[in-house]
C-alpha cells in the first residue's frame, strides 16, 4: 500500500534453451519519472517497450534498468551453400576440362578452392521469444523493487506521522496560549499609554476600541484553523493509495505560509521560539517527503 519510497532495488531472472536473461531495477529520488535503460545492442528496439512497462508500475523517481543475457543465443553465423554459384563454378571447370582435354575429374577440393560457394550467414533470434523472456525478468525485478519501496515507505510514513504529531502539539500550545498573550498585550498597551499621558485620564471607550483593533490584528484563530486542517489533510494523504509526494510537498508550503503569518501577528518571544520550532519540524518533514513517490 501507499505511500512508497522512491528508493528501491529489484532483480529478476528467466531462463530458456540454455540462456538466462537478468533484469535489475534501481530507483532513487527524482522530481519526475526519469528512466535509463541498458540493454544489449541487438535488442535495443525493446527499450521503449520496457520503459512503458516500468512507467505503468512507477510514477516518479530516477529509474535505472539493466538487462543482461548469458548463454547461447541463436545468433552464431551459419555456413550456407550457394547452389547457383557452385553450379556455375562446376560448369566452368568442366568446360576447361573439355576444351583443353585435361585428365581427371572435378573433385571436392577443386570446388572448395573457389570463392563464394560457401558463405557465412548471420542468424537472428526469435524476437518475440526473447521479448517474452525479457518481460518475465523485468516484471520479477519490478515486483521485488516495489516490495522494497513499500517497506521503505512504511518506515517513512511512521516517521512522518511522529513528526506531524510533534508539529501539531506546538500548534495546540500556541492556540492555548493565544488568549493570554492577547490579554497581556492589551495590558501592556494600557500601561504604555498611561505612561505616555502621565496621569491624564484615559477614555475607556477609546481604549476598548484600540484594544479591539489590536486583538483583531493579532487574532491567529484563522491560521490555527488552517494549520489544523492542513494537518488532517496530511494524514489523509498518507493513508491513501495514490502517489502523495507532490501533494505533501505542496501542502508543506501552505504549512510554512500559515506559520509565517501566525508569527508576524503575535509579536511575542515565546511564540517566536515556537515558530522556529515549527519551521524546524516542517523542514524535517519536507526532507522525508522528498523520498516519497
Amino acid at each position: 500500500m501507499r505511500p512508497r519510497s522512491m528508493t528501491g532495488f529489484g532483480r529478476g531472472e528467466t531462463s530458456a534453451d540454455g540462456r538466462t536473461w537478468t533484469a535489475e531495477v534501481r530507483t532513487v529520488n527524482h522530481r519526475f519519472l526519469d528512466q535509463r535503460v541498458v540493454i544489449p545492442r541487438l535488442f535495443a528496439g525493446f527499450e521503449d517497450a520496457a520503459k512503458k512497462r516500468v512507467a505503468a508500475a512507477i510514477d516518479r523517481g530516477r529509474v535505472d534498468i539493466t538487462f543482461t543475457v548469458q548463454g547461447k543465443l541463436a545468433t552464431s553465423p551459419q555456413l550456407v551453400i550457394d547452389d547457383a554459384v557452385a553450379s556455375q563454378y562446376h560448369n566452368c571447370l568442366q568446360q576447361l576440362i573439355d576444351r583443353y582435354q585435361l585428365a581427371g575429374a572435378i573433385s571436392l577440393s577443386d570446388m572448395l578452392t573457389t570463392r563464394d560457394i560457401i558463405t557465412q550467414e548471420e542468424q537472428s533470434p526469435d524476437m518475440d521469444e526473447e521479448w517474452a523472456l525479457i518481460v518475465s525478468a523485468l516484471d520479477q525485478a519490478l515486483v521485488e523493487c516495489d516490495r522494497m519501496r513499500q517497506q521503505e515507505g512504511a518506515a517513512l510514513k511512521h516517521d512522518l506521522l511522529q513528526r506531524l504529531s510533534a508539529f501539531e502539539q506546538i500548534v495546540q500550545r500556541i492556540a492555548a496560549n493565544a488568549p493570554q498573550i492577547l490579554a497581556q498585550r492589551h495590558a501592556d498597551l494600557k500601561e504604555k499609554l498611561e505612561t505616555l499621558l502621565d496621569g491624564i485620564q484615559l477614555d475607556e471607550n477609546r481604549l476598548a476600541q484600540e484594544a479591539a483593533v489590536l486583538a483583531d490584528k493579532s487574532d491567529v484563530t484563522e491560521e490555527i484553523v488552517r494549520l489544523e486542517s492542513h494537518i488532517d489533510q496530511f494524514r489523509i494523504f498518507l493513508e491513501g493509495d495514490e502517489p502523495v509526494g507532490r501533494r505533501l510537498d505542496f501542502l508543506l508550503q501552505e504549512f510554512l505560509r500559515e506559520v509565517n503569518t501566525l508569527a508576524s501577528k503575535i509579536s511575542n518571544a515565546a511564540v517566536a521560539h515556537l515558530g522556529v520550532e515549527m519551521k524546524n519540524e516542517i523542514e524535517k518533514i519536507r526532507e522525508q517527503v522528498q523520498n516519497l513517490e
